[in-house]
């Protein structure tokens, strides 16, 4: 769930990045002055750059400031481990490359930040007395559940759970591996017909987006060629993007060249 639009910083604002959408992200230390929070996308949507997140908390704890991660693009494709990258908070749906149902995600807060992060939407689950209805106490229990404040997901949380299960059964490395070889594959096949591809690719900065443009082509009329022979591109800050996952096989990127080819 979005839970970072349903609190508010004690300290002061989140300041929502507007490089997440860029090609390339930079995170100069000096833009961090004038905000007590940043709220950067890992991987942006557009182009699929990936931040280097404990760059980016460096430079923007430098400032005294807090980093709150949008995890979306990055989470179910990359490992994030929280005691070694030293985040303050993260959020992401679960739909994307979790593989999960709309409506069900994840939230991340540190220990030391609870008091800091004030729920705005507090109700009958965000309090230590959770399901005792004449109780009017309103005590925000002393854990990240005080941002729940609902009857939870159940539906949701359940298909949630089958896909993280999934994912950590087949081991993230696996997947990561896996779409990292099924992209480059893509791009070369894209470069020999003469696509150019706007995604960086580096070690560092690799996604599982990859973002390009075909030769003479509108990238929106790439998309809805393709979407008529069912195959799923989509158009994104005027280039064509894919984003193929671990199941994508040759058969697939067979059918994506077919496209590329007759558009």
């Amino acid at each position: 769930r979005d839970n970072f639009l349903l609190c508010k910083c004690r300290t002061g604002i989140f300041r929502q990045s507007t490089a997440a959408s860029s090609k390339h992200i930079d995170p100069v230390p000096h833009r961090l002055a004038q905000s007590s929070s940043r709220t950067p996308s890992w991987v942006g949507f557009g182009h699929g750059y990936r931040v280097d997140l404990n760059e980016l908390a460096d430079a923007v704890h430098e400032k005294g400031a807090l980093l709150f991660v949008d995890a979306i693009q990055g989470l179910g494709v990359f490992p994030l481990d929280v005691t070694q990258t030293p985040i303050d908070f993260l959020a992401a749906d679960g739909h994307k490359w979790m593989l999960g149902p709309e409506g069900a995600g994840l939230f991340f807060t540190r220990q030391e930040h609870l008091e800091t992060l004030q729920p705005m939407g507090i109700g009958w689950n965000s309090v230590t007395t959770s399901g005792d209805f004449q109780n009017e106490c309103l005590n925000l229990r002393p854990t990240a559940a005080r941002y729940e404040g609902g009857t939870f997901n159940v539906v949701g949380n359940t298909g949630f759970r089958a896909s993280l299960e999934l994912l950590v059964n087949h081991g993230i490395d696996n997947v990561s591996n896996a779409i990292h070889e099924t992209t480059n594959n893509v791009i070369e096949r894209l470069k020999q017909v003469g696509c150019t591809i706007q995604s960086a690719r580096d070690d560092k900065h690799w996604s599982g987006i990859v973002s390009f443009d075909v030769p003479g082509k509108d990238p929106f009329a790439v998309k809805e060629f393709a979407t008529s022979r069912d195959v799923v591109v989509n158009a994104r800050n005027g280039h064509v993007r894919i984003s193929p996952h671990a199941y994508t096989n040759e058969t697939d990127i067979e059918r994506l060249m077919e496209i590329v080819n007759n558009c």
